[in-house]
This record gives C-alpha cells, sequence and structure tokens, in this order.
C-alpha cells in the first residue's frame, strides 16, 4: 500500500472513529436528543470536506458506523461539490480544451 492509500485509509478510519465517539456520548441521552446532538455537533464542527467525506463514506457502507450516527444522517447538512458551490457563487470553470498546448 502506498503512502497515499494509507492516508486515505487513516483518514476515512478516523472519520468513523470520531463520529462514534461522538454518538457514544449521545447514547446517555433520550434516543431522539441523541440523535439531534449527534447531527449538531457534526453540523457545527466538521468542515464541508468532512461531511463530504462522512457522507461517501457513509453511502459506500455505512456498517461501521454506530446506529446514531446513522440515524442522525438525515440531519446532517450534506456539502455541496464543489461544482455546486462554485455554479452558486456564478463561477463557471473554463472548460479544458482538447489537446491545447501549455501556456507558459
Amino acid at each position: 500500500m502506498s503512502h497515499d492509500e494509507d492516508h486515505i485509509a487513516s483518514t476515512k478510519e478516523k472519520l468513523v472513529r470520531m463520529a462514534n465517539q461522538i454518538a457514544t456520548f449521545f447514547h446517555s441521552k433520550p434516543r431522539e436528543e441523541g440523535i439531534a446532538g449527534v447531527a449538531e455537533h457534526i453540523n457545527k464542527f466538521w468542515e464541508p470536506r468532512m461531511r463530504r467525506q462522512f457522507f461517501e463514506l457513509l453511502d459506500g457502507d455505512a456498517e461501521d458506523f454506530d446506529e446514531l450516527v446513522i440515524a442522525a444522517s438525515p440531519k446532517i447538512k450534506r456539502p455541496q461539490t464543489p461544482q455546486q458551490a462554485d455554479a452558486s457563487l456564478g463561477y463557471v470553470r473554463p472548460a479544458e480544451t482538447v489537446g491545447a498546448t501549455p501556456r507558459k
């Protein structure tokens, strides 16, 4: 496994672990309060890139996540893709020209 693959795997493991740690804390609360607490914490403290990776993991295979995290996921803000964020600001990325010679 390359260094990049190690980093990707460790980042995924860290996100799962962090989400599950949040859920562990909120298991001490009534269920609905716990669900709301997990979602609120992630919405408040996780930057959009982290939430985007979280949803990629959750959409791919949710089995490593605590059930409270899964239950809270509909209340977690799903971040825009970079393209959606650009479009919402009126920015359109220039299309890459096929076969174009790079500028010097």
